[in-house]
């Protein structure tokens, strides 16, 4: 599943793991998620509750069923996302939650019994006799509890702890971050540079988009060139900005030797960051359509599916069907086209969607039903109130873009709608001393994303009383975001919210039912992740 002339892998060094025993081949850059799909493997996993077969859905840190073990006995390291972990060789990597193999599981006669186990059945199940409380519901359900499995033994590592200071902290290094952190730095700000993944760039490490007329991933790298050649800028890779608390501190998670063969160093480091301001700039999530039977592996994002072909050179399917309610998805079918893959057909929610090809279009439809038990082989549209089959191995889905707003949520502030993008932003002044910008802010053209990042960055140095300096904002793409809002298909069978927890839009219904209508109520009812 390689495309040759694709990716940002290092294709001289190729790296060796195991996967469940079986040897998979990869490359120096892969992630052990681009390494199975490139190897042809979608069955990753099984979900909680009904142990269905899960694949891969994401490219990043919100990867719902691609959770793993890797290594063993001391280093053993349960629940790690194959989206994240990057590979080295001898690598040891295990699937969770099956028994006695990922393909064969016995406990997926759950699924049989999923009428049973509707929203709440434990609560309504495991309350008579009393006295079967600690002697037998309490052991078993303790028991089924968790997805991975500790080893027991005591680990051989210690992680470190350390602490920050700086002027200006900026969480996340794409278009926005980069431009933020340097304006800032030229101000003459003491500024720290905060990425969760192993290089900077952002969504431009998975795109073709131009910017200053070269290349995306070429402008990045004349940006990471600036910024390393200013005295007063820290950048941190592989490290997650996890909180935002009194004071201008922030929590953080490096992963200082999570991407090696174990060794001495400590395998990550917490550290506790004193910023007098923060820009943060940590992008959007991609959001599905639920549909019914919409957990089957080989349904993907569409921003996922791009990831994969841009950043890895892997095709996430051989004939790729996209499924959308606005314009993303169909950069995603111009560059699997570009790069020789079948187009097998855009199902468009708006009723005015025109196509932007000659691949197979079908406006004001919707997917109501999937085919294939290990791995997608077919879905069924319906258009007009008529129902076609098409053939296909992989389903990319976008359903908008979700602002990443989780810190500024931190001190009790909720963000606030916009039904523009149909989606929510942060609250201004949700973090004392915080600026949201780009499309963490709901702002999604690359365009306006670099010049909020630059505004903002220089705003933040203007406050702590430095002279802001010109930074010239780079000619990129400007396209207008627009979608109808699509979040679930009114069709017969499971559609899918939650692909971890096996949570359903029925049961969200159920929950609403029986009352329990607030958000936080429907989640405990319900197990919503």
């Amino acid at each position: 599943m390689r495309i040759d002339g694709k990716g940002l892998i290092d294709r001289d060094h190729p790296v060796r793991f195991t996967f469940d025993g079986q040897t998979v081949d990869g490359y120096r850059g892969d992630t052990v998620a681009s390494a199975l799909l490139g190897s042809g493997i979608r069955l990753v996993g099984r979900s909680f509750k009904y142990h269905r077969p899960r694949g891969i859905v994401t490219a990043g840190s919100d990867e719902p069923n691609a959770l793993m073990t890797i290594g063993r006995g001391r280093h053993q390291r349960p629940n790690t996302r194959a989206t994240v972990q990057e590979l080295f060789d001898g690598l040891e990597v295990r699937s969770q939650n099956r028994w006695p193999s990922l393909r064969h599981d016995v406990m997926a006669i759950n699924d049989a019994l999923s009428p049973f186990l509707a929203a709440g059945f434990y609560y309504k199940t495991f309350m008579w006799p009393r006295a079967f409380w600690e002697r037998v519901y309490e052991p078993i359900i303790r028991r089924a509890a968790g997805l991975g499995r500790l080893s027991g033994q005591d680990a051989p590592d210690s992680s470190d702890r350390a602490f920050a200071h700086c002027d200006v902290l900026v969480i996340g290094a794409g278009p926005t971050g980069l431009m933020a952190a340097l304006a800032a730095a030229r101000a003459g700000a003491d500024v720290i540079l905060a990425e969760e993944d192993n290089r900077v760039g952002g969504r431009l490490l998975a795109e073709t988009t131009e910017v200053a007329g070269m290349p995306g991933i070429q402008w990045v790298g004349s940006m990471l060139a600036k910024l390393t050649a200013l005295p007063n800028v820290r950048i941190m890779e592989r490290t997650t900005v996890t909180g935002a608390y009194d004071g201008g501190t922030y929590a953080a998670v490096e992963r200082v030797a999570l991407h090696r063969a174990p060794s001495d160093a400590p395998p990550e480091c917490f550290w506790r960051i004193a910023a007098k301001r923060a820009v943060l700039c940590s992008g959007a999530l991609e959001r599905t359509i639920a549909f019914p039977e919409n957990d089957r592996p080989g349904i993907m994002q569409a921003s996922a599916v791009r990831a994969y072909l841009n950043r890895w050179g892997v095709s996430a399917g051989k004939a790729v069907t996209l499924f959308t309610n606005n314009d993303a998805a169909q950069q995603t079918a111009s560059d699997l086209a570009a790069a020789g893959l079948q187009i097998a057909g855009i199902i468009d929610t708006r009723p005015d969607a025109k196509p932007q090809d000659d691949w197979p279009f079908f406006a004001e439809a919707e997917v109501v039903g999937t085919k294939g038990r290990h791995g997608l082989t077919q879905i069924t549209i319906r258009q007009n109130g008529t129902t076609r089959d098409i053939q296909t191995d992989c389903l990319a889905v976008s359903g908008g873009w979700n602002p990443a707003v989780h810190l500024t949520c931190h001190m009790g502030a909720r963000p606030t709608w916009r039904d523009d993008i149909a989606a929510f932003v942060p609250t201004d002044d949700a973090i004392p001393g915080l600026a949201a910008a780009g499309a963490a802010n709901g702002t999604f053209s690359t365009a306006a994303c670099l010049s909020e990042g630059a505004k903002a960055g220089g705003d933040a140095a203007k406050a702590l009383g430095f002279k802001r300096k010109r930074t010239d904002t780079p000619k990129a793409e400007d396209d207008d975001y627009s979608l109808t809002s699509a979040w679930a298909v009114d069709s017969p069978g499971r559609a899918w919210l939650d692909l971890q927890n096996d949570v359903t839009t029925k049961d969200v219904k159920l929950a609403a039912r029986e009352n329990y209508r607030s958000v936080e109520h429907m989640k405990r009812y319900t197990t919503q992740g």
